[in-house]
């Protein structure tokens, strides 16, 4: 009798082998560009400029970005599904002017923080109607709700309104020494870090591990085939918008409370680097993919490289548009490859 001999196949070494367990992982691809980047830029930051590794610097990274990094997540939700809210800044506009004169006119500060958080609740929900039962591309839907959101800041006022020294909205940017180091390196946050970390720690559960957060992911892969296997899409796209808006107005507050004024060119372009924080952190534009923390390392991007410029002192401020434009370009690029490889 003879017996049959059978021999197990070669594993792939060397580049192959990297090759293979890349092409598992193509959809963390531009994540985790995104953190090679932000940590060649504290490379190059630090040899360049120096006291770049720093707690304190590290610490007004945060507090400076963390409305960029609460906008930021509400964009996450919408583009994972494919579309795009293009109205965040003009909320922020709005919300914040309504704010504070509302403060400033005897109402409970409270209260009137609450009302700038619902003004975005509010624009996200008439975003997600024009989508989802008008049948308006979100880009130009989005789009009127900027226009809308800006002239209605305008209309409320065209000056700088500046909060109350006492207003307890200020408390909201009050920096909380964590760790005393030497000198003036420290450890610090305020209430609007912490806000910010709170909502990237929810969408974070929402996203990975509700029905929801899969049925997000499920609409930006294919809007039909999540309807056909009974999904709640409807419901879904309304709530992202809704998302969006809110976490809009939630950026406002925290905002205010760190600049202490609003005015109606409050957040101009804000909604195009949140989009590019988005995407520079491996949200794919045409949905299905991405990882809000990869969003958080966009926004931490965005927000170092303005450290770098400011440090470098010979850079025009203008140069960072130029720049973001460079980076975000790369990127789709890279994300133009993910797919690409991905059909094959």
């Amino acid at each position: 009798m003879s017996a049959l001999t059978t021999h197990p196949t070669a594993e792939p070494t060397g580049v192959r082998a990297l090759a293979k367990r890349l092409s598992l992982h193509l959809d963390t691809l531009p994540t985790a560009a995104a953190v090679v980047i932000f940590i060649g830029m504290i490379v190059y930051g630090e040899a360049a400029y120096g006291r770049i590794v720093q707690f304190n610097t590290l610490s007004n990274l945060l507090i400076n970005n963390a409305h960029l990094v609460i906008l930021t997540v509400g964009l996450t939700f919408v583009i994972l599904t494919g579309g795009i809210d293009l109205s965040v800044g003009a909320v922020i506009a709005f919300s914040s002017v309504a704010g504070v004169m509302l403060m400033n006119a005897g109402w409970n500060p409270w209260l009137a923080m609450l009302l700038m958080v619902l003004i975005g609740t509010a624009f996200g929900a008439a975003s997600g109607v024009l989508v989802q039962y008008f049948h308006v591309q979100p880009f130009i839907a989005t789009l009127a709700m900027m226009f809308l959101g800006r002239g209605l800041a305008s209309i409320l006022s065209t000056v700088p309104e500046r909060l109350a020294d006492d207003s307890p909205l200020r408390s909201l940017g009050t920096q909380i020494e964590i760790y005393d180091g030497p000198k003036v390196d420290d450890i610090v946050i305020t209430p609007g870090v912490i806000i910010a970390a709170i909502v990237v720690a929810a969408a974070f559960f929402v996203l990975h591990r509700t029905r929801t957060g899969r049925t997000v992911y499920a609409i930006g892969g294919s809007e039909q085939s999540a309807a056909l296997m009974g999904l709640p899409v409807a419901a879904t796209k309304m709530w992202v918008y809704i998302i969006s808006g809110t976490l809009s107005g939630l950026a406002a507050v925290v905002y205010t409370a760190r600049l202490g004024s609003a005015q109606n060119i409050t957040g101009i372009g804000w909604e195009l680097d949140a989009i590019a924080a988005t995407v520079i952190g491996g949200t794919l534009l045409t949905g299905g993919a991405g990882f809000v923390l990869g969003s958080v390392v966009g926004a931490l991007v965005l927000g170092l490289m303005n450290v770098l410029i400011t440090r470098d002192g010979g850079i025009p401020p203008e140069a960072t548009t130029i720049i973001t434009g460079g980076i975000l370009l790369v990127f789709v690029l890279l994300q133009r490859a993910v797919l690409a490889r991905r059909r094959e």
